[in-house]
């Protein structure tokens, strides 16, 4: 029978066989091998460990003050301009900006991946050579930056029922200058209530009988508070420096320093204000409260005063040392610096939860090692396991060593890409082993000779579909956004261990195989039973696979099926059988509420809140403990970090850290802790008017929030009307909770209204005014003793008592100036306090106005999408909000002339996620397409080697709903993967074939000895993928990209083995040009008379 075939591979050794040939026998191999292993170990040691990758996106908050200013004016004056010059800074992504009385924050966010100093020398260049820009009376610019590496890895609480907030406060100031010894350790800071200071209380009537004004007091203290170096003498042969002045040292040497005189006698600050140290005015509290995880009886649910000392850690340290370092430290201090009636509570260690990540998924790896050496030792015998077990390790090993080298940490991606490559790199080593053995079952030969043949037989496909798999992998590195870090680890890891496990696989397999051959007893008897397997397998392949070819109405009621039942997979998403989430939720040991009162409310009604807050979370058995902060900034995480939660200070603000208990110690999540919070204290946020905010640590990229609309239009009042019904829409939607808008409570402020007429007549002018109200009312600091036993020195504090500020009224007496006949000019005089209302915030967002309305995604379909499209169908219901047009990709163009919202927050990350992933997939498919059209030289056989890849989705689909999961972008990874892993199966079936082919063998013939021959090895490798993928089903993150594997594999691989046999069969052509087909029964004849079986006794050449 004569054929004309496509070109085939050269008889010569190929690359594989030539790499197994020069190190088979070679000493050096057992050299290299111990190098590999070393590089790995120093890769393993070197390597930083934290939780999360680091991400890179520079943000710079710019704050400018205009005195005066209303928010309309400083929104014209100074945010406008200022926006347009940001705008033009290279690498800049967004410009936010908030405008309010007399302020102006505008916040520039940079692309992922650019560098933290750069930007800021950008900003602070552009800045500089652009404040003729700036209105007269602005301030200077004060600008911070904010980046991964400023969030705290460490947070003590120093708490105590007899030592009050401000001593407690100076005692951290103490403790973390001993922390900043640690090498590691990076920017730190206390959070706390009160600070101690000498506080100077005037008295208006006492200022009013001896004549001063304020500033004459002010004056006086800062004038006697004076030392400094006047200059410098030479006395023969030595210099010496000049010294003036001293410095007040105590309470008492303040009140002695005299202000002036009345009536012939000396009047000192005593005589007109009670001086005394300790606690200031309380502007601000932090309170400890222990819960049911740690205390009982009397204790539980009472709070406790107290200070937060955080730590962050320097760019590139190993956070899990620097908070080892840390707690040590600070356990030392316990002894010797410490109170005993001050405890510390470790809030928050990050350098822990990564740890006991990192070693859980150590202890993965190792499980799915196990389990492929198992599998492999139950299929191939333990021999074949002891390679196998062998490899692996290495193969990791130097793909830590690679990631030490291009810079990645240890976290919980990195190894979960290592852990995701042990099911495919083991896949190499695997189909080498069992070709060899295979060829020493059949050829009764095991030479070194015949195991390099073994080798190079399947080096091409081996090599090909390896590069397959890394074709899939890698487009995924070009994910764009904050998800690009958090993917970029995946294929660039994966792609080291899939390319070194093939230099191993070529080099120390066979090496290894060799060192553990079999006797010849095992072979023989593994070569009957390898005969027995193979006649089977040609019986049902015949039945099977050439039944529904020679019976087309067999064939189409399979195609058929096959077709509906992907379409049937694909509708469950389409039905909501199975939802669609960005990252599902992760099992945290810690989450927050943000407390929001009406705008306008004391700081006492908001403590009030928060400590009910605590209380009842407190009592919880799950709680450890509560951290309130009121009134000033929490401990930031990298979503407090990206929400700017640092900056809330106002008095009716605060939030509720609650940190849990270990997630092994406890049976409910995280998130259904959070789920329950929100419904205990929803009558709480009721009762005091408040918007209270379940904050959980997001899987993934941080966001503003994960429900947000973005509502342009041409005036404030527009956009605001929309905002109301927006919200309104937001409450009743089933999948929001916690919703809110950037729109504040009415509220009203006082103002001194100065009767210019009157205070020019008698002499007064308005900066005098201003001064007087800002000593009395602002808390000025007026200067600073400095005890020898503190680290900070004491501020002066100058004041009127809390008592005169509870009626604005009661400081007209106070006066402002005495004139030099000794009239006193009080503030009754020149003016009166009124009520006024505050200007409402005014946001903008990359030069355009906006309102903001949000809210967090709650129930089960918990992806912003489903919340969104209930919101939109509620808005249906409304004339006048039909009218409005929202938008969920672009930013509304006509915004000048009418009404529009765009939705933002997680749903943006989302799109734009799974945009990028669907390119990565089609770049994928096309290099995989690529790659095997350059290896078979046609386009069909590829066609036919990719047709089982959309098929994983039958199995991904409906074992995501079997396994009650969401489809999230893990999963999507894991179908991405899936992509390269089921063509190498293909192609390991083609390529034999088309070798039985060349050698005339007809085509049907060939394809049931391809499918006798090759099922093992893929059913092999895809068990090894299923176990490799199990380890991590329980991964609340990764269980996604698991489900996909496991599931795609299992059912992609059944399918290929029918699949791409009937489709080889039917386009023939591909195969050869001259082809005969052949319908008789071909079993007998499935094996070639070089594969029949040994005969027993034969002996080994």
């Amino acid at each position: 029978m004569s054929q004309s075939v496509l070109p085939t591979p050269s008889k010569r050794l190929g690359l594989a066989g030539k790499m197994a040939a020069a190190f088979i026998q070679n000493p050096i191999i057992f050299l290299l091998f111990l190098a590999a292993i070393g590089a790995g170990m120093i890769g393993l040691i070197q390597t930083p460990r934290e939780e999360d990758p680091q991400i890179s996106v520079p943000m710079v908050d710019i704050s400018i003050g205009l005195p005066g200013a209303s928010a309309s004016e400083v929104a014209r004056l100074v945010t406008e301009p200022l926006e347009r010059i940001m705008r033009e800074v290279s690498g800049v992504k967004h410009v936010y900006s908030t405008s309010t009385e007399g302020h102006s924050l505008v916040t520039v966010r940079f692309d992922v991946g650019e560098q933290t100093e750069p930007s800021l020398v950008k900003i602070y260049d552009r800045i500089q050579s652009n404040m003729d820009h700036m209105p007269p009376g602005a301030t200077w610019p004060l600008i911070r930056s904010k980046g991964i590496n400023d969030v705290p890895i460490v947070t003590l609480t120093l708490h105590s029922k007899t030592v009050d907030d401000a001593t407690l406060n100076l005692l951290g100031s103490e403790v973390i200058s001993e922390l900043h010894e640690i090498p590691g350790v990076s920017t730190s800071f206390v959070v706390h209530g009160r600070t101690e200071s000498v506080q100077i209380d005037l008295s208006p009537q006492r200022l009013a009988g001896f004549h001063l004004p304020p500033q004459a007091v002010a004056r006086a203290i800062e004038q006697a508070n004076d030392e400094r170096s006047v200059g410098d003498v030479t006395v023969g042969d030595a210099s010496h420096l000049i010294y003036s002045g001293s410095q007040l040292a105590s309470p008492e040497a303040v009140g002695d320093v005299m202000v002036g005189s009345f009536e012939g006698k000396p009047v000192y600050v005593r005589d007109v204000a009670a001086i005394h140290f300790g606690p200031g005015t309380r502007k601000a509290a932090v309170i400890y409260t222990p819960g049911a995880a740690q205390t009982h009886g009397a204790d539980l649910g009472v709070g406790e005063a107290a200070v937060t000392i955080a730590v962050a850690k320097k760019a590139g340290a190993n956070g899990v040392a620097v908070a080892d370092a840390i707690l040590a430290k600070v356990k030392t201090l316990q002894k010797n610096r410490i109170p005993a009636d001050v405890g510390v509570a470790v809030t928050r260690d990050y350098g822990k939860s990564a740890n006991a990540k990192v070693n859980e998924l150590i202890f993965k790896l190792f499980v799915a090692t196990l389990a492929v050496t198992l599998l492999v030792w139950l299929t191939l015998g333990w021999r074949a396991a002891v390679v196998v077990l062998a490899i692996i390790p290495v193969v990791i090993l130097f793909t830590v060593f690679a990631a030490w080298l291009l810079g990645y940490s240890i976290n919980r991606v990195s190894l979960f890409a290592l852990i995701f490559s042990i099911g495919i790199l083991v896949d190499d080593a695997i189909v080498v082993v069992e070709n060899i053995y295979r060829r020493w079952l059949l050829n009764s030969d095991t030479s070194v000779s015949e195991t390099v043949d073994a080798v190079d037989e399947v080096g091409n496909p081996t090599i090909l579909a390896t590069f397959t798999v890394i074709a899939a992998l890698l487009p995924m590195g070009f994910v764009t956004g904050m998800m690009g870090p958090y993917m970029e680890p995946i294929p660039a890891l994966g792609t080291v261990a899939m390319a070194f496990s093939i230099v191993a696989a070529f080099i120390f397999t066979p090496w290894l195989t060799r060192k553990f051959m079999p006797p010849l007893n095992v072979l023989n008897k593994a070569a009957e039973k390898e005969h027995r397997q193979s006649e089977k397998l040609g019986q049902f392949y015949e039945r099977v696979m050439l039944g529904m070819y020679r019976h087309r109405k067999r064939g189409n009621y399979f195609l058929i099926g096959v077709v509906i039942a992907f379409f049937a997979a694909c509708s469950m998403i389409y039905f909501d059988a199975v939802r669609v989430k960005m990252l599902p939720f992760d099992n945290k040991p810690e989450f927050d509420v943000v407390i929001d009162l009406p705008a306008g409310s004391s700081l006492e009604q908001t403590g009030s809140l928060a400590t009910a807050v605590a209380h009842t979370l407190s009592q919880w058995p799950e709680v450890i403990s509560t951290q309130s902060y009121v009134g000033t900034a929490a401990p930031f995480n990298f979503n407090g970090l990206v929400r700017h939660y640092y900056l809330r200070s106002q008095p009716w603000q605060a939030e509720v850290q609650v940190q849990l208990t270990d997630k092994d110690a406890r049976k409910t999540t995280s998130h259904e802790l959070a789920d329950r919070a929100r419904k205990a204290l929803a009558a709480l946020g009721a009762q005091y008017h408040a918007r209270l905010q379940i904050v959980e640590m997001p899987p993934g990229p941080p966001v503003l929030q994960t429900v947000v609309a973005e509502i342009y239009g041409p005036s404030a009042q527009a956009r605001d009307a929309f905002a109301h019904t927006l919200l309104s829409a937001f409450k009743q939607a089933p999948n929001i909770g916690d919703a809110g808008s950037g729109i504040e409570a009415s509220h009203q402020n006082w103002q001194f209204a100065i009767n210019r007429e009157k205070a020019d007549r008698l002499g007064v002018s308005v900066a005098e005014i201003n001064q007087a109200l800002a000593l009395l009312l602002g808390n000025k600091a007026v200067g600073d003793i400095r005890p020898l036993a503190t680290t900070q020195p004491l501020p002066l504090i100058m004041q009127t008592p809390e008592a005169n500020k509870i009626n604005p009224a009661e400081l007209y007496a106070m006066p402002v100036k005495v004139l030099a006949d000794g009239t006193n000019i009080t503030l009754g005089a020149v003016g009166k306090f009124i009520l006024k209302a505050a200007d409402q915030p005014i946001y903008r967002k990359d030069m355009r106005p906006v309102q903001y309305v949000t809210g967090e995604s709650i129930g089960t379909f918990a992806a912003p999408i489903y919340g969104m499209f209930q919101v939109e169908s509620l808005l249906k219901k409304s004339d006048e909000a039909q009218a409005v047009q929202g938008a969920y990709f672009s930013t509304p163009n006509d915004s000048a002339e009418r009404v529009g919202y765009r939705w933002g927050g997680e749903w943006t990350v989302t799109w734009q996620t799974f945009r990028d992933m669907g390119i990565a997939f089609g770049v994928a498919l096309i290099l995989i397409y690529g790659l095997i059209v350059w290896e078979f030289r046609n386009f069909v056989i590829p066609a036919i080697v990719m047709a089982p890849i959309p098929l994983t989705l039958i199995g991904i689909i409906p074992g995501h709903w079997l396994m009650n999961a969401d489809f999230t972008a893990t999963s999507m990874i894991g179908f991405i993967a899936l992509a390269g892993i089921i063509v190498r199966n293909s192609i390991l079936l083609v390529d034999f074939s088309r070798a039985q082919v060349a050698q005339g063998v007809p085509v049907e013939v060939a394809m049931v000895r391809a499918c006798q021959s090759r099922t093992r090895p893929i059913l092999i490798t895809a068990l090894a993928l299923v176990l490799g993928s199990s380890v991590i089903l329980t991964d609340p993150i990764f269980q996604g990209m698991a489900i996909s594997l496991l599931f795609g594999v299992v059912v992609s691989t059944l399918l290929t083995l029918v699949v791409i046999p009937l489709g080889c069969i039917t386009a023939r052509k591909a195969l050869c040009t001259n082809c005969v087909s052949t319908l008789q029964p071909i079993t007998a004849r499935a094996m070639a008379p070089h594969e029949q079986p040994p005969a027993k006794g034969a002996e080994n050449p």
